[in-house]
């Protein structure tokens, strides 16, 4: 698969490399032959925000053949995107790509109108600039990213990195996933979203620590039930003061966290072993057949079963 990321004049270096780093790490570890390029309207080279130049960008014609095109940041001022750059976004769209706009990146994607009337997500400090001007999106800073299969959009910065392992999950399965994100030292999928950081401090350093702890003991156990109420109790809190830094530090509440693991784990089983459905049921936590199906239906919109056929061994 060919990824074409656009290399936006003044850019960080970082916003740059994250998509290259995620599906780059594809290839490297020989999953699949994912190759990334950039690519922009003058093609040669950009500068960065750091002072240095970046060489090697092709031209818009070298994004025909793309599957992917990413647009990962977007200048700070959140200007309007030039004419042609809104065609040619416009166009891998028509011709089946699918369009991902990280952090800010969101901005030019929605202004081509790919997200009319839809839910997206970018950096909290452009959520009144893209409300202004598209009154129509639907901006949610409670998740980190908004797949919508055609169009995928992350919130601030270090969010592309879980939007693009969302895509490698969602391309490659949850076992392909896992390997980049071992690979790269980064949490294979990351709950919550912004508002952490818009509406309060992140929680002390002791809290962080206690509910870490909390949260790899729960890993260890999903099979088992996990009230919130014994999640406290791994992490030493009361339980009223653990609803309130458990949400504080994840954006999401423990029953949700708590959901979202146990998607992975059967995901995982069903990628990575032969037991029935029914041993995966139970070993992941969801308690019957009926439940997971659920779960899986909800989320992936494929039961477990079809889950297996598409990813499994692959």
């Amino acid at each position: 698969m060919r990824i074409g990321i656009y290399a936006v004049e003044g850019t960080t270096l970082f916003h740059l490399s994250v998509p290259q780093m995620v599906f780059d790490e594809v290839a490297r570890q020989g999953i699949a032959p994912w190759e990334t390029f950039l690519v922009n309207e003058n093609g040669g080279s950009v500068g960065t925000a750091e002072g240095y130049a970046v060489t090697g960008v092709q031209g818009w014609d070298e994004a025909v053949g793309a599957e992917v095109l990413v647009v990962p940041t977007w200048h700070a001022d959140g200007r309007l995107a030039g004419h042609e750059m809104l065609e040619q976004l416009v166009a891998a769209h028509a011709r089946g790509a699918t369009i991902v706009g990280l952090c800010l990146g969101t901005i030019p994607v929605a202004d081509a109108g790919l997200l009319a009337g839809r839910a997206a997500v970018t950096h909290w400090q452009a959520f009144g600039l893209l409300s202004a001007r598209h009154p129509d999106l639907e901006l949610d800073e409670t998740v980190l990213y908004v797949d919508h299969g055609d169009v995928l959009t992350s919130a601030g910065t270090a969010s592309g990195l879980d939007a693009c392992l969302h895509l490698v999950r969602s391309r490659l399965g949850t076992a392909a996933a896992n390997t980049v994100a071992r690979s790269l030292v980064i949490a294979p999928h990351r709950e919550g979203g912004q508002a952490q950081y818009i509406e309060r401090p992140v929680p002390a350093q002791d809290e962080q620590d206690q509910l870490s702890r909390a949260m790899a003991w729960a890993l260890e156990h999903l099979g088992e039930p996990l009230p919130a109420s014994r999640l406290a109790c791994a992490a030493h809190m009361s339980p009223r003061t653990f609803a309130r830094a458990f949400p504080a530090a994840t954006g999401t509440t423990a029953a949700v966290w708590v959901t979202a693991q146990r998607l992975d784990e059967a995901r995982r089983l069903l990628e990575t072993t032969d037991r029935s459905v029914e041993q995966i049921a139970g070993d992941a936590g969801w308690g019957s057949v009926v439940t997971m199906r659920q779960a899986f239906t909800r989320s992936l919109g494929i039961s477990p079963t079809q889950y297996r056929r598409q990813f499994h061994d692959r």
